[in-house]
């Protein structure tokens, strides 16, 4: 006769998963709830971040790549449209270049006023009104408004070493004993194109003989500090080249370098395709990926915390 084997009800019942076990790593632990993503940041709260991160970056661009200068008179007239008390042409000066290359004849350049130019020159009028005042300030620093300082623009005509005069038969400046080939120069009147002359002048070393395109209505090396020598830029008073007219949009395009000294004459646009734009335009293109770069950035780290908390959790438990 059989006996009734009676069945233990702990034996016989099948094998549950054990709460206290995490499946990976076979170790007690306490279930984790996953987190809700993080909501993300409504617009008008990213939108003044996106802001801040556009003027930043596009004042640190102009303080060290570029920046853009207005033109404030019309002695550069019609490579550079500017007059008094209207709105001239807003360019993008390469601070860049001349870290590498030397100056040369035909390069359109804004500089600091050497000190004969400007000691008895007054500084821009700025509002006696604070607030006017501090925005006229930051408006300079991104080529809104006129800077503080004296600065120029005016074309190279020769550098250091040479020797130049006005005029030959034919109403050309010389430079070497050579007639320069013009031909940016504007005449206010057509019918009498004719340039002041002035004795030859040898431009002292390390320093630049700047003249206006306007030729009769620009105050450049013939005129500033009395002339002669005195009327040469030194070329660490050379704040950087012309490069591109960024403002009106009717007026865009290249800044004219042609060297006048060259036989040919032949103009080239001093505009290669990477540095042309707007500082600000490229602060708001490089705002919104330095914003989504922070993004990841913070979710990594706060990703790495969660990690080391649990792991940390596990050992104590052990």
């Amino acid at each position: 006769m059989v006996e009734p084997v009676y069945s233990s009800a702990a034996a016989d019942e099948p094998d549950r998963p054990n709460p206290d076990v995490s499946p990976e790593s076979g170790e007690k632990g306490s279930r984790r709830k996953k987190k809700a993503p993080k909501k993300q940041r409504p617009f008008w709260i990213e939108l003044p971040i996106l802001i801040v991160i556009a003027l930043v970056l596009a004042f640190v661009f102009q303080q060290f790549f570029a920046r853009v200068y207005t033109i404030p008179s019309g002695s550069m007239e019609t490579t550079l449209h500017g007059c008094d008390g209207c709105y001239g042409d807003k360019v993008l000066v390469d601070k860049l270049t001349y870290d590498f290359t030397d100056a040369t004849p035909g390069d359109v350049v804004v500089f600091k006023g050497p000190q004969p130019w400007v000691e008895n020159e007054a500084p821009t009028q700025r509002s006696s009104n604070s607030f006017i005042r501090f925005f006229q300030d930051v408006g300079s620093v991104f080529g809104l408004a006129p800077p503080d300082e004296r600065d120029f623009v005016k074309r190279i005509i020769a550098t250091g070493g040479q020797t130049v005069q006005c005029c030959d038969a034919q109403n050309r400046v010389l430079v070497d004993g050579k007639p320069l080939n013009e031909p940016y120069i504007h005449w206010e009147d057509p019918g009498h194109p004719v340039q002041d002359s002035f004795d030859p002048v040898k431009v002292p070393d390390g320093e630049v003989w700047v003249m206006g395109d306007n030729r009769n209505n620009s105050m450049d090396s013939r005129y500033q500090g009395g002339g002669g020598v005195n009327g040469a830029v030194p070329v660490g008073n050379i704040i950087g080249k012309a490069r591109f007219i960024v403002l009106p949009p009717s007026r865009w395009g290249g800044v004219s370098d042609t060297d006048p000294q060259a036989s040919t004459g032949a103009e080239a646009l001093g505009a290669p395709d990477w540095q042309q734009g707007l500082p600000v335009a490229f602060g708001a293109v490089a705002a919104w990926p330095t914003l989504a770069a922070s993004r990841r950035v913070g979710r990594s780290v706060r990703s790495s915390r969660r990690s080391r908390s649990s792991r940390s959790s596990r050992r104590k438990r052990r």
